[in-house]
């Protein structure tokens, strides 16, 4: 048995499974990530908290870092993507009315 990498855990609040799925499934795709998961504390409470393990020496928080800016830039390029378009398909219905 390999050694245990680092754990950490850590809590966001005013989230819900939409934030909670989307970082655990980006975070499993980071090979330095042993381990990943969160759960919602109640159904009644908006607050989030997350496990995260990492193989070897490496901490914990470094991939759990990686995994927020990396998918802040997918979720940026998205919202630049749907932005355009809406400005492309906007400026057809213009031409279309004229």
């Amino acid at each position: 048995m390999g050694q245990m990498g680092a754990v950490s855990p850590s809590c966001c609040t005013d989230e819900d499974h939409t934030l909670g799925n989307s970082c655990g499934t980006w975070w499993m795709k980071n090979p330095d990530v042993e381990f990943c998961g969160y759960c919602i504390t109640h159904p009644s409470e908006s607050k989030i908290n997350f496990r995260i393990q990492s193989r070897g020496t490496l901490p914990a928080v470094e991939p759990f870092r990686k995994g927020l800016s990396d998918l802040m830039g997918v979720c940026q390029h998205v919202l630049s993507t749907f932005e355009q378009s809406m400005k492309e398909f906007r400026a057809r219905q213009e031409e279309e009315m004229q």
